[in-house]
């Protein structure tokens, strides 16, 4: 059978004996099984001008799938990478949590056969576009896989900031900051904030904030349709910072206005057949059952 995946690419964050042993064995095993491997080692803090030299790479070498050796930590780096790519992303779990790294090292050798051969459960991960302006100069864009956070980080009094969607006013608020959550981020930050849990499949955005003056301000959940925009009110007396993913982060000034829509194109992931995202939340959350 021709394979599905032919051109895989590892991408891995940490350098230790763990993640250059599976390397080196997926770098042995891939090519019997009529691949042509590549790959670099990723960095959560790089800057656009990295990010966009090894997407380059990848796009160069033809790269048909990505095969991220870590945890969710790097899964999200990766991802930011390989968005304008379209490319699928299989995690291989070496991390703590592993909400999106759900392959098992002991189960690599017997799941990457099937996936290559097109035997997997695929889904489709909404995407945010991030876009931070002051005035007229656009200062950072980026995507993020889990969340954008907007919150005070220099001292103990909250800041200011009012909060459209669509264009429309949804509210002005004091709080320690704010969390615009797509679904596969309503279980990270957003979810420790008091957030619901939203299904993967859902093109939809939850806004939490965080510490909020009045508790009259609950998260809501919005269509993926609607771009969410925040500003810095003339108020402020803290500073304000931009953290995009925990990875990314900028730090803003009274009037800078952050802007958050759903990007067009998902990012795919790929699990082993029989996956099931209930279970993974009664296993990861102790839901028991």
């Amino acid at each position: 059978m021709p394979l599905v995946f032919s051109r895989p690419a590892l991408l891995w964050h940490r350098d230790d004996a763990v993640v250059r042993q599976l390397a080196d064995r997926l770098r042995e095993v891939l090519p019997q099984l009529g691949c042509t491997v590549g790959g670099a080692q990723i960095f959560p803090h790089w800057g656009p001008s990295q990010d966009a030299a090894l997407r380059d790479r990848l796009a160069l070498d033809g790269t048909d799938m990505g095969i991220v050796l870590g945890g969710d930590g790097t899964l999200l780096a990766a991802s930011r990478i390989v968005a304008k790519l379209d490319i699928p992303l299989l995690c291989i779990n070496l991390g703590r949590l592993g909400f999106l790294a759900d392959v098992s090292p002991d189960d690599t050798f017997q799941v990457l056969p099937a996936v290559l051969l097109g035997e997997f459960f695929a889904e489709e991960r909404l995407l945010l576009d991030v876009e931070i302006r002051r005035g007229d100069e656009l200062l950072r864009s980026t995507t993020a896989l889990n969340e954008l956070v907007l919150h005070k980080w220099d001292s103990l009094t909250m800041i200011e900031f009012e909060t459209r969607a669509g264009g429309r006013l949804l509210n002005r608020q004091r709080a320690d900051g704010v969390i615009v959550a797509t679904p596969t981020g309503s279980t990270a930050y957003a979810l420790s904030a008091g957030g619901p849990i939203l299904y993967p499949d859902l093109r939809a955005l939850v806004v939490v904030p965080i510490c909020q003056h009045t508790l009259a301000i609950r998260p809501v959940v919005l269509g993926a349709n609607q771009a969410v925009e925040i500003e810095l009110t003339r108020d402020n007396w803290s500073k304000a910072r931009v953290v995009c993913d925990g990875q990314h982060s900028i730090t803003l000034e009274i009037g800078d206005r952050v802007r958050i829509s759903a990007r067009e194109q998902p990012q795919r992931l790929i699990h082993p057949v029989g996956y099931q995202y209930f279970d993974l939340l009664r296993t990861k959350l102790h839901w028991g059952g």
